[in-house]
């Protein structure tokens, strides 16, 4: 017969663990309890508590804030899995001192940190300063859209969201003249009565709370002056067009230095447009390196990257003003650009659009001759638009609506003819046109391409890593707060490859 040795679970065992020893050094649990210790400044969180004389005592801040950054490193984003691995994991027992906060308390302690979260922030950017991680000569900014707790489906114009609320109401009404119909003829089971009950509790929860919000809330106006969409759940937050799809959500942007990828300022929008974020991450990055003794011209003569999505007027002039060697090229950079000439193999041929280039002027008569050679008029002799200088022309609406190759040379659904806007120069503060030059010069194309292996990357860890799929709280402030938190866990980390011992 076979022969097994004997266990028995209700065996009494008393296992010896040295907290101290279950960080190691070397190990980013160890970095993250070394540098709270001993090069953070904590005393930022000391006014938050008013129990020096009477009160209970309150969790060390030090205590909260490692096993939040530890627990960020691991991929543990809820405050109630954070509390199970205090209790459960010995590396967050060890760096906790075995203490175990609830989850709410976690919980509070990051979403009150609005104040404390950049001075932190910038004690961690030292840090890296001193042991000389920062190249200090090339940086790039780019964005990650990340969906937050907010739902799609309550996002709208006022006009929408009110819509929604009236239809919720006729719902509910519809549903209580079919329950006292159902109660005239006792036809509804107990289990239907309940179901619908329900129903309209929670349909005129929904109305009320979408009362509520219209009470509270004006219309959203964008940059462009026109309303935008709202959201009921969480107004910061924005509908994005993502790779992956649309999401409700904030962009999370960063800027980085090249030499080892060191975070220099991070900060959430509740806006998917990248060009409107340059100007607040360069002024962000200003004040984080004065804040470690940096004069504010630390970008003069120094080089930037950015995709295309920051390409605009103001943003050069920003770095025009900054001295900064910016390297943001235009949409249309790869058509310019010979060795994205293969692209083109891999595109589904369809019919390609009419271009200007298909269009014969008529210099003696200044007109302009379709490929079906019927005449485009001078419309506008002079006009500026993104300053540029255009003159526009246009083709006879008759021409145009019997047209065979109408579909190639109209574009807009409702166009009745067609409308050639001809460029035909730059007004002298026209940044846009030498930037592309810039881009399109042979430094250019050796210098932009770097933009990628520097900032990419920080998405990917963070990401993918971190398993950083979305913000899981609401309001710019508290997502901004988890942003940092999540940016300065990556800075921890390059600490402990990079620096020293």
């Amino acid at each position: 017969m076979a022969k097994y040795k004997r266990y028995e679970y209700s065996q009494k065992v008393f296992i010896p663990v040295s907290l101290e020893d279950q960080l190691m050094p070397g190990t980013l649990e160890f970095a993250i309890h070394t540098l709270i210790e001993t090069r953070m400044d904590m005393s930022v969180f000391d006014g938050n508590y008013k129990n020096d004389e009477t009160g209970r005592s309150a969790y060390d801040p030090k205590v909260l804030l490692k096993v939040v950054l530890l627990g960020y490193s691991r991929g543990l984003m809820s405050s109630r899995r954070i509390e199970r691995a205090c209790c459960e994991n010995v590396t967050f027992m060890a760096i906790s001192c075995n203490q175990r906060p609830d989850h709410s308390t976690i919980a509070s302690f990051v979403s009150s940190m609005r104040d404390e979260i950049l001075p932190l922030f910038t004690d961690i950017l030292l840090v890296c300063e001193e042991e000389k991680l920062l190249g200090g000569t090339f940086f790039a900014l780019d964005g990650c859209k990340l969906p937050s707790n907010a739902s799609k489906r309550w996002s709208g114009n006022i006009s929408d969201i009110k819509k929604k609320k009236e239809k919720i109401e006729q719902k509910v009404k519809r549903l209580l003249a079919e329950q006292i119909e159902a109660d005239k003829n006792d036809s509804d089971s107990l289990t239907e009565l309940s179901n619908r009950e329900k129903q309209i509790a929670k349909l005129q929860k929904q109305a009320d709370r979408i009362k509520k919000w219209l009470k509270e809330n004006d219309a959203k106006i964008g940059r462009t002056g026109k309303e935008i969409k709202s959201n009921v759940t969480d107004n910061e937050s924005a509908k994005m067009h993502t790779a992956h799809g649309t999401i409700q959500g904030y962009n999370g942007q960063a800027i980085v230095d090249k030499k080892h990828q060191i975070i220099m300022h991070a900060e959430a929008f509740g806006c998917g447009q990248d060009h409107g974020h340059l100007e607040p991450m360069l002024d962000g990055a200003k004040k984080n390196l004065q804040e470690i003794g940096h004069s504010s011209d630390y970008f003069k003569g120094k080089i930037l990257t950015a995709d295309t999505n920051y390409h605009s007027h103001d943003n050069i002039e920003k770095c025009i003003e900054e001295e900064l060697d910016a390297y943001i090229p235009d949409l249309k950079f790869r058509t310019r650009d010979s060795r994205f000439d293969t692209q083109k193999r891999h595109q589904v041929q369809t019919e390609k659009p009419f271009k200007l280039d298909d269009f014969k002027h008529d210099e003696v008569q200044d007109q302009y001759i379709c490929p079906c050679n019927k005449r485009l008029k001078l419309n506008v002799k002079k006009f500026t638009r993104d300053r540029v200088i255009y003159r526009r022309y246009v083709a006879d609406m008759n021409d145009c609506q019997s047209c065979s190759l109408k579909r190639r040379c109209i574009r807009h659904k409702n166009a009745k003819r067609k409308s050639l806007t001809v460029p035909i120069g730059v007004t002298e503060d026209n940044y846009s046109k030498a930037m592309a030059a810039k881009v399109d010069s042979e430094k250019g194309r050796k210098i932009y391409p770097q933009r990628i292996a520097i900032v990419e990357p920080i998405f990917a860890n963070i990401r993918a890593h971190k398993s950083m799929n979305r913000f899981t709280l609401r309001g710019k402030i508290k997502v901004n707060i988890q942003w940092i938190l999540y940016c300065m866990v990556h800075n921890i980390e390059k600490i402990t490859r990079y620096a020293p011992a």
